[in-house]
């Protein structure tokens, strides 16, 4: 506004100063030359110009400075978001670093649970096997002796396998005898 009265005060005065200025010389010198006239001309054009362009030309760059304003907020914002993220991201990783941890010891501990109760069922199979091998091998041996005497029976027992001589007949009856 300060300038816009400035440049009003010399497109008035100027002209005043250079007109009153004038004398009847024609010799060419700077007072009598059109030079003033042609910079009163030039700053009335610059005057006119600035008058009738400073207040777009400042809105716009007003508006521009408030887009990268903006601009550079959001840009700060989706940084610290991204900052938040990874804070984030880090917080979670320990956090699954310490889970898996946690789930690797527990894990050691029920696979050890796991085979101690394996090898405790292991040697109570074992044992389960051995009496039943123990019973089925007096199961076969009492076979295998009521086989052969069957056989043994079956076979019969003749005549001829039985030695006997006279001295134990009479032996034998006068036991039966007496």
């Amino acid at each position: 506004m300060k300038l816009n009265k400035i440049a009003l005060t010399i497109a008035f005065v100027f002209p005043v100063v250079a007109i009153a200025s004038s004398s009847g010389h024609h010799d060419v010198t700077m007072s009598n030359s059109d030079f003033w006239y042609r910079v009163l001309n030039f700053s009335i054009f610059a005057g006119l110009l600035y008058y009738l362009a400073a207040s777009p030309i400042a809105s716009f760059f007003k508006g521009r400075q408030a887009d990268i304003a903006s601009q550079l907020k959001e840009i700060e914002d989706k940084l610290q978001a991204s900052k938040d993220e990874a804070k984030a991201a880090e917080a979670q990783l320990v956090h699954n670093k310490a889970k898996a941890k946690e789930l690797i010891v527990d894990g050691a501990n029920e696979a050890k649970i796991l085979a101690e109760n394996i090898a405790k069922k292991n040697e109570e199979a074992l044992v389960v096997l051995g009496k039943s091998l123990d019973e089925k091998m007096e199961l076969e041996s009492k076979k295998m002796a009521k086989n052969v005497i069957n056989r043994l029976l079956q076979d019969g027992i003749s005549n001829d396998d039985i030695a006997v001589d006279e001295s134990k007949v009479v032996s034998l009856i006068s036991k039966k005898v007496a």
